[in-house]
């Protein structure tokens, strides 16, 4: 039992060199792609950092948009739960919902309960399907979004009217209410609407990309303008931030569970890797099946072939393997020498005892030989071979 607990690796068997030395080149390129990927998405965590907060004086954060509302006499107030921003609504608030998809199902029907007879304005920033239908009913967002983000306002709302071309393009949205104002199209489909609510004043905007509030897009086409308009038509600016940390999210039956949390990038991009490596495995795959005998072109000579096949042996440690062959080989030349046939060669009972009384010698020591275990290094392997050599020309001898 010990013997065999110690064998060497094979080539069926690698060592651990062996699999690090086929595996490392795969290893090496699977840290690299993680690596980029952490970079990428720290990069991008940075540049996004503030994204639409007014107290951000990022590239994407939208202070300067704050302070030109405050010179205008429009208050803004930043609030990051749902119970803040429920509490905020009123005719003279607007509420504006940086994030409306992070909301879930639950919070968004509470939050449209609150605003729909608030007799204030919502504005809605880029919502897709998820949030769009709940936060304002009748309006379905298309799944094309429009490339070319600067467009003219082509409708009759004086706000768009008097900011001119902007930067509005993005989520494109059609809606079923024949009072909506459908303003910025691309491709005949809005990028901008406000649809009067029922109660006397109120309405609500849905934008289809919030790049009008940014910080470094501010001063480009009528952006500012259209920005200025839509939040301060009231005296007050309630700016909600919506936060993974609300307590408001744990309160629902439709909990965000952490693949909803994914972006989708990321989901595509693991299935991806799923592939790669899927591809790769049957790339690197081996299999093993029966040798093929062919006719060689040329004639070689004996020991060419033995000494490939040692080097074969020696290079994937197959000492188990070489030991095997050099002591089935010798069995068979010894079996009939000792008069033993060809087919009782290798039954340790059968050819043993035959060679204890043929060399008179101890049977315990010869099956050792014979039949024992495979060797541990190479010393040990090449004093086998001498061994064997010895024993069979003492068997030989006259």
């Amino acid at each position: 039992m010990t013997a065999e607990a110690t064998l060497p690796a094979t080539s069926t068997s690698p060592s651990a060199r062996q699999v690090w030395t086929r595996t490392r080149g795969i290893a090496l390129a699977v840290v690299l792609l993680l690596a980029g990927a952490v970079a990428l998405a720290t990069l991008q965590s940075d540049a996004r950092r503030g994204a639409l907060d007014p107290r951000s004086a990022a590239p994407y954060g939208s202070r300067a948009l704050a302070e030109l509302l405050a010179d205008r006499g429009v208050s803004t107030r930043v609030v990051t739960t749902l119970t803040d921003a429920r509490t905020a609504t009123g005719p003279d608030t607007t509420l504006l919902v940086t994030a409306p998809d992070l909301l879930t199902k639950r919070q968004q029907t509470q939050l449209h309960a609150a605003t729909a007879d608030s007799g204030g304005r919502t504005v809605l920033i880029a919502p897709g399907n998820r949030s769009v239908g709940t936060l304002a009913p009748g309006v379905t967002a298309d799944p094309a979004t429009s490339r070319g983000s600067a467009l003219a306002p082509d409708c009759a709302l004086p706000d768009a009217r008097r900011a001119g071309t902007a930067e509005t393009g993005g989520l494109r949205y059609t809606t079923r209410h024949l009072d909506t104002d459908e303003c910025y199209p691309s491709k005949r489909l809005a990028t901008l609407l406000r649809i009067p609510d029922t109660s006397e004043g109120g309405d609500t905007v849905v934008l289809g990309a919030p790049d009008i509030l940014y910080n470094t897009r501010l001063d480009q086409q009528g952006n500012a303008s259209l920005a200025l308009q839509l939040l301060g038509s009231r005296p007050h600016l309630t700016w909600y931030l919506p936060s993974l940390s609300d307590t408001s999210t744990t309160d629902s039956g439709d909990e965000k569970t952490f693949f909803d949390l994914l972006p989708s990038g990321w989901l595509w991009g693991t299935l991806q890797l799923f592939v790669a490596a899927a591809l790769a495995a049957l790339w690197r795959a081996r299999r093993l099946g029966p040798l093929v005998p062919e006719k060689l072109p040329v004639a070689i000579r004996a020991s060419e072939t033995t000494e490939g096949r040692a080097r074969l042996y020696r290079k994937a440690n197959a000492r188990d393997r070489a030991a095997a062959a050099l002591r089935s080989t010798t069995r068979t030349r010894l079996a009939p020498l000792v008069g033993i046939p060809v087919t009782l060669a290798h039954t340790p009972e059968a050819l043993v005892p035959a060679l204890s009384a043929h060399l008179h010698g101890d049977g315990q020591t010869l099956r050792s030989l014979l039949f024992g275990p495979p060797p541990s290094d190479d010393t040990a392997l090449i004093a086998l071979a001498d061994q064997l050599d010895t024993l069979e020309r003492e068997v030989r001898r006259p």
